[in-house]
């Protein structure tokens, strides 16, 4: 489980970096199989950045025996990196020799009201050029997600007297050389000065900390409650992101003013979670009529921007029509074809990632 191997890293003064809402209940096996991304990906990179070796058995019953702790081995095919992603439909994991980090000597953990995403993509940007990889997470959060914390009845302290639109949590971690904390401030200081954020709140201790991240990390479960017509899963370049939300934004209101949306997530990497959801008071079965259609306009808009139709969940079964849809049919016919010669009587995971053969 993935908090074990947290927990184990801390006996030993490390940090086991892979962080997600389901820890308590995730295995490293699936976390490798799906190439779990998580809130850290930004400093650390997804599970495939977080793994050396592994040990898999092929649907032969062939067992693959990799777990190196080598950083530098590069002997033939990567059998690691192509199982890791793979969704069970090449091998299953059944062991992984994984990094751990130093923990951080020093943390400062900021809410941010921002003017817009695009302002929040100028912040990334002075806080990347500050302290570069010591960013370790900048979460997009927005005015939407705090309502739906409210009627899923989350206890949580408002951060800011009046509410903004949209909002960053950031982490920055690192060691007290840095003067973490004074550098952090001067960068808040001089963004207020510039008008690209409007006000900001830095936890002045460790509960203060959870406080706002019990926001973020409880986002995904006040949306269950709320009932998504469809949850996406898109990323997009950096770049792009605030173009995307805009976009989506728009022909989704086009259709109809009363859909609400949430749109959240780790904008520091570029994927974004946007979900609609009915007006309140009325169920999503309601509107179901309405899903192929929203769907289909939030990935066609994260393709024109040169995005991704899953960005940290994986294909599974929903998305194999949209992957033949959108993806490169090169890439496809590959997967195929490595599909085929791994698992030839196609008894690993079918139907996954791409039924047709």
């Amino acid at each position: 489980i993935l908090s074990k191997v947290q927990e184990e890293a801390k006996k030993i003064d490390r940090t086991f970096p892979l962080s997600l809402a389901s820890e308590g209940t995730c295995q490293i096996g699936g976390n490798l199989a799906t190439n779990a991304g998580g809130i850290n990906v930004l400093r650390y990179g997804s599970a495939r950045d977080l793994c050396l070796g592994l040990e898999a058995v092929f649907a032969d019953g062939t067992v693959y025996n990799g777990l190196t702790n080598l950083i530098k081995d590069n002997t033939g095919y990567d059998l690691r990196n192509l199982l890791i992603g793979s969704e069970g439909t090449l091998g299953v994991i059944t062991a992984a020799t994984l990094k751990v980090f130093p923990v951080g000597e020093e943390t400062v953990v900021s809410m941010i009201k921002v003017k817009n995403p695009q302002a929040a993509v100028v912040l990334l940007r002075k806080l990347e050029k500050v302290f570069g990889k010591h960013v370790q997470a900048f979460e997009l959060i927005s005015k939407k997600g705090l309502e739906f914390l409210d009627i899923g009845n989350f206890v949580f302290k408002e951060p800011f007297s009046t509410r903004g639109e949209w909002m960053i949590l950031v982490e920055v971690s690192g060691s007290r050389l840095f003067d973490l904390k004074n550098n952090f401030q001067n960068v808040l200081y001089n963004a207020i000065k510039s008008e690209y954020i409007i006000d900001a709140v830095v936890a002045q201790n460790q509960t203060q900390a959870k406080d706002l991240w019990y926001i973020r990390e409880n986002m995904s479960e006040a949306n269950r409650l709320m009932g998504a017509i469809c949850s996406s899963d898109v990323s997009v370049p950096i770049s792009e992101v605030s173009n995307f939300i805009f976009a989506a934004d728009k022909k989704i209101k086009d259709l109809s003013e009363n859909l609400q949306i949430n749109c959240f997530g780790h904008l520091g990497d570029g994927n974004i979670h946007f979900n609609v959801f009915p007006p309140f008071g009325k169920k999503k079965a309601e509107f179901r009529y309405l899903r192929d259609y929203v769907i289909n306009t939030i990935h066609e808009e994260a393709i024109k921007f040169r995005g991704s139709i899953s960005a940290e969940h994986g294909i599974g079964r929903l998305k194999v029509a949209d992957l033949k849809k959108y993806g490169d049919s090169g890439k496809l016919e590959s997967i195929r074809l490595i599909k085929k010669a791994l698992d030839p009587n196609l008894i690993l995971n079918p139907g996954v990632i791409i039924s047709e053969f």
